[in-house]
């Protein structure tokens, strides 16, 4: 407002945005995030969205607030990471993300990490989170830097570059624990393609053990470890004797053989899940958290670069351990970005962590 007898001038005080010097306001930061990274809308359709409205926002504006605001939400990130490394127990997967390679006109393969804490189904009452990971290749060393220094039980497929993990040492290291839904699956292709009777026979023996967990999920470990030790400790022991038998039935170099051969050579780790009742059966927790990354990738095709898959694995960080706290993750992100923007000076993101800010109320 001015004076039009002095020509003062006054101006009310702006309201505290996330990225000084922009027009974004948190709920639309928010919004951009979530339409990309849950809704699975690239950026230069949202830009056509908000074309339609009469807004002017080109793709290049919306990537730039997107990596801008990762930064931001980068020291909540961090202390999710530290939550979900304070687990005695972890699910961990990889998948392949398209990354786009400058200049030679056509993509790389980049690959997302996740590190899944959630033991629900064993009682326990620990926040569930989930931690993303870029990076550029696939090369073992990358697991190993992520969880260097952690111990404890890792579910996670047949991949080698876990392996070094594995290694025994004088102290407790890294525990195996494999994942029969993919020793399962070998057996369920080969049944899906050729319906043999072996193959059906296995996949019969093993639905059982699955029933057994579908009784006892939620329960307290030791209760979980009784059953399992009472009932689906013989039925395993049975389906290996019958895996042995069979295996010297049929030519060592048939696709059964070779499945058969992937579960007797794991059946240690495969096995270990039903002396300790807080472990699982299978690895689907950290599949299922990959499952936003495998819908997404199909609509935003590519990453732009190795820091768009550093942002990527930000917002997925912070979208799924939101949604999997019960949160609407697009109400809570706007919240957290509005206190990050009226405190500059933040460094305790404690409050902000899914499982410490309340609940926002839905409407019935």
């Amino acid at each position: 407002m001015a004076c039009r007898c002095c020509g003062d001038v006054s101006q009310a005080t702006p309201p505290p945005l996330p990225i000084p010097k922009s027009n974004a306001a948190p709920s639309l930061l928010a919004d951009i995030a979530l339409a990309k990274y849950d809704d699975h809308l690239p950026a230069y359709r949202q830009a056509e969205r908000f074309g339609r409205e009469g807004i002017e926002l080109p793709r290049s504006t919306l990537t730039e607030w997107l990596g801008r605001t990762a930064v931001l939400l980068q020291p909540l990130t961090d202390a999710m990471a530290a939550h979900v490394l304070e687990a005695a127990k972890l699910h961990a997967d990889d998948t392949p993300v398209p990354v786009l390679a400058p200049g030679a006109g056509k993509t790389r393969t980049g690959r997302l990490w996740v590190y899944a804490r959630d033991d629900q189904a064993s009682g326990d009452t620990a926040a569930p989170a989930v931690l993303y990971r870029y990076s550029p290749d696939r090369k073992g060393a990358h697991p190993q830097g992520h969880l260097v220094g952690w111990r404890g039980s890792l579910q996670a497929d047949g991949y080698a570059g876990f392996f070094a993990l594995y290694k025994e040492s004088a102290e407790p290291g890294v525990i195996e624990i494999a994942c029969w839904a993919h020793a399962r699956r070998k057996f369920f292709d080969l049944w899906q393609a050729h319906k043999g009777p072996a193959a059906r026979e296995v996949l019969d023996r093993i639905a059982p053990l699955y029933a057994i967990e579908d009784k006892i999920r939620g329960e307290p470990p030791d209760h979980r470890k009784a059953v399992r030790q009472a009932e689906a400790a013989p039925r395993i022991a049975e389906l290996r004797s019958f895996l042995e038998d069979l295996l010297k039935q049929i030519s060592g170099k048939s696709a059964l053989a070779g499945a058969i051969r992937y579960a007797l050579l794991r059946w240690t780790a495969l096995t270990r899940y039903l002396g300790d009742g807080r472990l699982e059966i299978d690895n689907n927790i950290a599949e299922r958290a990959l499952r936003a990354i495998a819908i997404g990738r199909k609509n935003w095709l590519f990453a732009g670069s190795d820091t768009g898959g550093e942002t990527a694995a930000t917002f997925y960080t912070v979208i799924e351990t939101a949604k999997l706290n019960g949160h609407n993750p697009r109400i809570w992100l706007t919240r957290v970005l509005e206190v990050i923007g009226r405190d500059r000076g933040l460094t305790d993101y404690t409050a902000l962590l899914p499982w410490v800010m309340p609940p926002e109320h839905t409407p019935a």
